[in-house]
């Protein structure tokens, strides 16, 4: 199933699109100050890239909470988006009762669960999106959702559309070539350990491959950022390990300086593990490039899990932490 749900990305996100256009939300109250996106996991990720990839469009300040709280800001100015797939993730729960005590605007997305209930009950705005998926598997509903609600409330301008639609044209025209490449990453991850490495603007997208090996291939990795691992993680490569393989994913348009540093710590890396990748970047704007991103590291973590022998769907741990805590 998890493998039909990738190979259905492009579908998913025109599925979305259109929900998103078809929206009805309501004006807020006042003026809208800050933006404050709330989830976790799946549901939250969204949150994290196109709060990066919008950075230099919004015209008010956007962050992100994976948590039970929201921030001392959060007032009857604030936008608050809360994202869970199901609508039962009790910490996204939480931060939306908190928001409402603070007379925030409130916009809900969700297939369903309790958070629906709520937002009809309470009359706050939201939008709806198709469930019975695994939320990993439906990153293309709730990010999408994300740009139609800042553009609703002139966040950012509405040129995403089309970015988003260019997107689904590109990653379809290069679905072949995606699989291609995700097969030949994922085959030098096999029985090692992944390092993602990515710069400033792309963390989100580091997190979300992180996060797809850990829940589809049941590996475990990590991921640090450039430049700021330059100050401190770099100097950790003292010793020869074979057993690490280093993926950088890089942006034929990055920062000069930044490419400049992603060449010197090649040179310092390969002293100590001969297994370093450059993933480099398809597309003309930064949605487009983040779409076909996100789906080449799904693919690689969906061919990665198949070469360990793994069970894509399975998340049994999750299920048993989410049972231990009903119980408390």
């Amino acid at each position: 199933m998890m493998k039909s749900l990738v190979e259905n990305f492009s579908k998913q996100l025109s599925d979305a699109i259109a929900i998103g256009t078809k929206a009805r939300l309501t004006e807020p109250a006042g003026q809208i100050s800050n933006v404050l996106i709330c989830g976790l996991g799946g549901s939250g990720i969204g949150g994290s890239i196109v709060s990066e990839l919008v950075v230099a469009n919004a015209n008010v300040p956007i962050n992100v909470t994976k948590g039970y709280f929201i921030p001392a800001y959060v007032n009857e100015n604030t936008l608050v988006i809360v994202s869970s797939y199901s609508g039962n993730t009790e910490e996204t729960l939480n931060c939306m009762e908190l928001a409402a005590g603070r007379n925030a605007k409130i916009v809900a997305v969700t297939s369903g669960g309790r958070m629906l209930e709520i937002a009809k009950e309470k009359n706050y705005d939201h939008i709806v999106v198709p469930g019975g998926m695994p939320p990993r598997a439906c990153l293309g509903y709730s990010l999408t959702q994300l740009f139609f609600i800042l553009g609703h409330f002139k966040i950012i301008t509405n040129n995403f559309q089309k970015e988003l639609e260019n997107a689904v044209r590109l990653i379809d025209a290069e679905e072949s070539n995606i699989i291609a490449e995700a097969r030949s990453i994922a085959e030098k991850l096999k029985d090692r350990t992944p390092v993602i490495y990515a710069t400033t603007y792309y963390e989100g997208i580091a997190i979300r491959l992180r996060q797809q090996l850990n829940e589809n291939s049941k590996v475990l990795c990590w991921h640090q950022i450039i430049p700021e691992m330059n100050h401190n993680e770099l100097v950790g490569w003292t010793q020869k390990n074979d057993n690490l393989s280093v993926l950088i994913f890089v942006d034929k348009d990055e920062y000069s300086r930044n490419l400049a540093r992603i060449d010197i710590n090649k040179e310092v890396i390969k002293k100590y593990t001969s297994h370093i990748t450059e993933i480099y970047s398809k597309g003309t704007t930064a949605i487009e490039k983040a779409i076909y991103f996100i789906h080449l590291g799904d693919w690689v973590s969906v061919i990665l899990g198949e070469l360990r022998g793994a069970d894509l769907m399975e998340i049994n741990v999750i299920n048993h932490l989410k049972s231990a805590l009903s119980k408390i």
